[in-house]
């Protein structure tokens, strides 16, 4: 029965060490788990946006991973065109297009990256009243197909951003006639 219970012990003390990560040193990651993760934060849909953030918010915790998490934001069109908030829908659109041309696999990757960047764009734009939705629609379209066709958002036209200005503000001024 002791030896029993030292064994049993024993096993405890290890399995508490590599929980702790003391009994060896951890495994460093390999490409295919960096890719997996990397796929995971670059997806059209809203939780892989919550999980890419969520990771934004906790860098230290992904530090194994070597991503770059560095932006510009939306290079040199406007962050924040006509209030409407498409920083963070860059940043995310930067992140993923850095890390995948580290990795080598930029080009099986830049269509489903830039179909997530307009996937957050459309999302930011479904926070604004209906009003002005329609501006932020046309915003959005303008600088997916910037990053599409160009790859950067900043291709985007200023005419294009006028004209979303316009239709921003003729919506305010009728909604505000029906007042």
């Amino acid at each position: 029965m002791p030896r029993r219970l030292a064994t049993l012990l024993a096993s405890g003390a290890l399995a508490l060490l590599v929980a702790l990560g003391l009994a060896s040193p951890a495994a460093a990651v390999t490409p295919a788990q960096k890719l997996s993760v990397l796929s995971s934060f670059t997806q059209t849909s809203a939780s892989s946006y919550s999980s890419w953030n969520s990771a934004r918010l906790n860098k230290a915790a992904w530090s194994e991973y070597a991503f770059d998490w560095s932006t510009d934001y939306c290079s040199s069109s406007p962050d924040n065109p006509l209030g409407f908030t498409f920083n963070m829908s860059c940043y995310r659109h930067d992140f993923g297009y850095r890390n995948y041309k580290a990795m080598g696999q930029f080009p099986a990757n830049k269509s489903r990256l830039d179909s997530a960047f307009y996937s957050d764009l459309k999302r930011v734009c479904a926070t604004y009243s209906t009003i002005v939705r329609p501006a932020c629609y046309s915003l959005a379209w303008t600088y997916y197909q910037a990053v599409s066709i160009f790859g950067s958002v900043a291709a985007v036209d200023p005419a294009d951003i006028e004209r979303a200005a316009k239709m921003k503000a003729d919506a305010e001024r009728r909604a505000g006639l029906r007042v």
